[in-house]
């Protein structure tokens, strides 16, 4: 596994709070101009959108949802703005990554593989689109470890930075970090 250097910035979209009885709708385009505000030309930064569980009021369950908010977002910032793909987010939202060259197919049809920055790993407590947001450890969640081996073999997505957010203590990380790489090719 090379080292390399990556200057992101992680955004949970959030709740809809403000936006409950109006939906998400008008919700997306207040997140945008935030976004615009927050942004400025010549920031080296890429700010990443992370794709949600679709829990309560939440912004950012569909990969539909998220390219409205890149939309939205002026184009002197466009590259400096990209995706983080939550494994048990997306799976809690529906996306059914046991095919995942299915899941791809579909974020680059939508908002375009370019797009897509670093991976969250996390297994799931939950079953599919239970919208719940239930983080597990690699392989003993509802996910799978063989789902995981086929997403970190996967060559769309091999010069991506794999990000552990699972509940563990450093012992466990290691453990992790070791089966991960053991499936590296």
């Amino acid at each position: 596994m090379d080292k390399k250097e990556f200057k992101l910035q992680n955004l949970n979209i959030g709740k809809k709070i403000l936006y409950k009885k109006q939906g998400t709708d008008l919700a997306i385009p207040v997140i945008a101009e935030t976004l615009n505000q927050a942004m400025f030309e010549g920031m080296t930064t890429t700010v990443l959108l992370e794709t949600m569980a679709g829990k309560g009021t939440e912004v950012g369950r569909s990969f539909e949802e998220l390219k409205k908010i890149i939309d939205l977002v002026e184009e002197k910032f466009q590259n400096n703005l990209g995706v983080c793909l939550d494994t048990c987010h997306v799976w809690d939202a529906g996306y059914d990554i046991s095919n995942f060259d299915d899941v791809l197919n579909h974020f680059d049809k939508i908002i375009g593989l370019q797009k897509l920055k670093a991976i969250h790993l996390n297994d799931s407590m939950n079953p599919l689109e239970a919208h719940k947001d239930r983080h597990q450890k690699i392989g003993q969640g509802c996910v799978g470890e063989q789902i995981f081996k086929a997403v970190i073999q996967n060559p769309r997505v091999q010069n991506l930075p794999f990000i552990l957010e699972t509940p563990n203590d450093d012992e466990g990380y290691a453990q992790e970090i070791k089966l991960i790489k053991s499936w590296m090719i």
